[in-house]
């Protein structure tokens, strides 16, 4: 007789980083090369125009995973901090910054740490694992939303808020025929939750 775990395999070998429900953090600290300081606070400068830049927001949108991210230079311009919170796998997450223009991005910022490869070199997943460090504790606010499904929240919620708007939303309330369905709590509840 075989013994089997009715376990199923990742295909990726288990990365570091704590998790609270879907979402997962990762935070790469490296050692800035010597007279790079000013460089990569020059580039982070240029990431600051990202508000504005719809390519990036276009690509953040096609990576459809990542909620925040942040770079941090610190000890006497010594060493980085690149931290960010995102759904899924962590492989997956590396693999789709490097599909995009955000890779671009990723390695002009990471070209000024010491021993960075490259975001599209094979060995990059072993660089930031070797530079990676799980937080102690790691809470999310929505530990069960997704990035799509917080867009998706959010295209409900403006369309239904497009809906309140009419006219013929208000006679639709106000007719008798509809009564019954106005008056049900899951109707209430959609009311209230579209008016807080």
């Amino acid at each position: 007789m075989t013994a089997t775990t009715g376990a199923t395999r990742s295909p990726h070998p288990e990365r570091p980083g704590r998790s609270d429900g879907v979402c997962s953090e990762f935070t790469v600290f490296t050692k800035i090369k010597p007279g790079h300081a000013d460089a990569l606070r020059k580039d982070l400068a240029t990431l600051a125009d990202a508000a504005d830049d719809e390519r990036v927001h276009a690509a953040v949108r096609q990576i459809g995973t990542l909620h925040d991210a942040r770079h941090v230079i610190f000890d006497n311009d010594t060493r980085f901090m690149f931290a960010s919170v995102f759904d899924g796998s962590w492989d997956t997450y590396i693999d789709d910054f490097a599909q995009t223009v955000v890779g671009a991005r990723f390695d002009k910022v990471f070209s000024h740490s010491e021993g960075f490869p490259g975001i599209a070199d094979p060995g990059v997943k072993d660089w930031f694992v070797a530079h990676q460090e799980p937080a102690g504790v790691f809470v999310s606010a929505y530990p069960d939303l997704t990035v799509q499904q917080i867009y998706k929240d959010h295209r409900v919620d403006d369309a239904f808020q497009e809906v309140l708007d009419t006219p013929q939303f208000r006679a639709a309330l106000d007719n008798p025929a509809n009564a019954e369905l106005v008056a049900t709590p899951a109707f209430q509840k959609l009311l209230e939750e579209a008016s807080a």
